[in-house]
């Protein structure tokens, strides 16, 4: 079974080669390098096409240098979005260097989700009105729902506000959706 990768539509700014192989690894995306926190004008500009063309959002590493790129992307491009990796997520096993490359891909697309990004969810159709219909997001026991839910389709614990962009990420289709509702509301009902 091939491995479903989400497909994000904004451009990611990372700072370097290997953030760019280790977003890669986690989303499909095209990356625009900084090279350090010595952004020149002519990246500055590609940065700001992308942003007009398809949005941006910037993923640097969580230290100084990554906070500086940051603000220097933010005051020559106002509005790009920015998602965050915490530093112990950020840790080489050594635990001496912190960087985007050493965060797993799972914390590289939750950065990205809680960026808000705009996915291309092909074949997950399953609307917000899905989801409260489902009773998944508002009533008793929504939470104990969505939990059981996310253990059928894999899909770890997702809260009401990441549960459609999980379903999105792991492409869940309209029918595997509701076959696993079905399946969550009869055991509710033992």
């Amino acid at each position: 079974m091939r491995e479903l990768i989400m497909k994000i539509k904004e451009v990611i700014v990372v700072e370097g080669r290997d953030d760019t192989a280790a977003v890669k690894r986690a989303i499909q995306a095209d990356t625009i390098e900084t090279n350090g926190s010595a952004i020149d004008d002519e990246i500055i500009e590609q940065i700001r096409h992308a942003a007009e063309k398809r949005g941006v959002i910037v993923l640097t590493d969580p230290d100084y240098p990554g906070e500086k790129i940051r603000s220097i992307i933010e005051k020559n491009i106002p509005g790009v979005k920015h998602a965050f990796i915490p530093q112990n997520q950020a840790r080489d096993k050594r635990k001496r260097k912190i960087g985007v490359e050493h965060a797993t891909p799972e914390v590289i697309r939750e950065a990205i989700l809680h960026a808000h990004a705009d996915t291309f969810c092909e074949s997950s159709l399953i609307t917000h009105d899905d989801l409260i219909a489902s009773g998944l997001l508002i009533g008793k026991n929504c939470a104990k729902r969505r939990a059981r839910l996310g253990e059928i389709l894999r899909l770890g614990k997702p809260n009401g506000k990441q549960l459609k962009n999980r379903l999105c990420m792991f492409q869940i289709s309209r029918a595997d959706f509701f076959a696993a509702v079905e399946q969550v509301h009869k055991e509710e009902s033992y």
